[in-house]
């Protein structure tokens, strides 16, 4: 495999973010979560979300 230093350097810091939870799976997904709350213009949505999310405010 051709080494690409853009992968590893987001293979770096995806492994530094679980490390400063402890590998902690559900503190990794909590994580995330405040992330996405904190930025919620950058977080991509499928066609089917952005669906179900027009039918409940149109209820």
């Amino acid at each position: 495999m051709k080494p690409d230093p853009t992968l590893d350097d987001i293979r770096k810091i995806r492994h530094e973010i679980s490390e400063s939870v402890n590998h902690d799976a559900k503190k990794l997904v909590e994580y995330y979560r405040k992330l996405q709350e904190k930025h919620p213009n950058r977080v991509v949505t499928s066609s089917a979300d952005k669906l179900e999310t027009e039918i409940k405010d149109a209820a």
